[in-house]
């Protein structure tokens, strides 16, 4: 019996090491060698207040504010008015109190099937395009693609991923702008705060069935052993960049979808970026676009091509300095 026992052990870690061979060839095989970066032409303006096309700028260029912010948009026409209102009115205030502080808002329409640009527009029209600017994408490419595309366009020293829901109170940046702060002296002026619902995470099982916990405990395994480590939540969408730490992470990342957010710390930390980790206040709005079992499976999936890609070298990155 013992025997058998242990051929059965031996036949299970066997076909386990196949699997993984398997899957890591798969994997290899299926990399894109370089991000995909591609631009459609209509993606490289955007409409001003009077409807008129005028080019983008790009991340490479001189910084000529103090803070852009980036919202990805798919069919966001219902729930963007709330977020754009309060981080306006918030920004607005901000500036009359100190009229050297300057900000831009960039709205990404993911190629909405709804009315989301035209709603962004209106405020593109109330504030201005050199403070509302809308980009409009021909094909939706994911809530990476769109944060990306924002952030190539962005003319900030600081840029600040928000989600269109509005579920983080958007005063909340002057924590994420302490948490940049306090890591200081930033290592080539780059450094990462992350905003996070960890605090939080004892309430929200409360009101979660059994099977979501069980997908959140699993997917927050997955992410801790395979890509990032000592981040409790990689996916609050509320992040703030340098304009240095965006332009390095954003060029090399290669995930479009859901888990964008695992790639991008993944890269800063092997790149030795500072990361602050920030407690953020956060209400679930509903309208999430997050299907609970399917999009669980599918960023599983990123998490362990990421690292395989990277680990078998389909993917590269070049460290730029030496380590402490």
């Amino acid at each position: 019996m013992a025997t058998l026992l242990l051929q059965l052990l031996g036949l299970g870690v066997a076909l386990a090491a196949a699997a993984l061979i398997l899957v890591s060839i798969v994997a290899f095989i299926t990399a894109a060698k370089m991000p995909p970066c591609y631009q459609h032409e209509e993606e490289k303006f955007f409409l001003n207040a009077k409807g008129q096309k005028e080019a983008l700028p790009s991340i490479w260029d001189s910084p000529t504010k103090q803070l852009s912010v980036v919202v990805p948009s798919y069919n966001e026409e219902k729930r963007l008015p709330v977020m754009m209102d309060e981080a306006l009115n918030y920004l607005e205030k901000r500036q009359k109190h100190d009229c050297t502080f300057t900000y831009e808002v960039i709205v990404v329409d993911d190629g909405s099937e709804d009315q989301t640009s035209k709603v962004a527009l209106k405020y593109c029209q109330k504030y201005g395009s050199d403070k509302v600017r809308v980009i409009t994408l021909v094909q939706n490419r994911g809530k990476g693609g769109a944060v990306r595309m924002g952030v190539f366009s962005s003319r900030g020293e600081k840029i600040l991923m928000a989600d269109a829901d509005g579920a983080t109170k958007f005063p909340d940046v002057e924590k994420l702008e302490k948490g940049l702060s306090d890591l200081q002296p930033w290592p080539e002026q780059m450094a990462i705060a992350c905003g996070s619902r960890a605090h939080l995470e004892k309430e929200s099982i409360a009101q979660r069935s059994y099977f979501r916990t069980f997908l959140m405990y699993g997917f927050h395994f997955l992410v801790w052993f395979l890509c990032v480590k000592g981040i409790r939540d990689t996916q609050c969408g509320f992040k703030l960049l340098t304009r240095e730490a965006a332009a390095r992470t954003f060029s090399s990342l290669h995930i479009e979808r859901w888990a964008f957010d695992v790639e991008l710390l993944y890269i800063a930390q092997f790149l030795q970026i500072p990361i602050a980790e920030v407690a953020v206040n956060w209400t679930e709005i509903e309208g999430s676009k997050l299907v609970p079992f399917w999009s669980w499976l599918q960023m599983g999936k990123d998490l362990l091509f990421i690292r395989l890609r990277y680990l078998t070298g389909a993917w590269r990155l070049k460290q730029t300095r030496k380590a402490n």
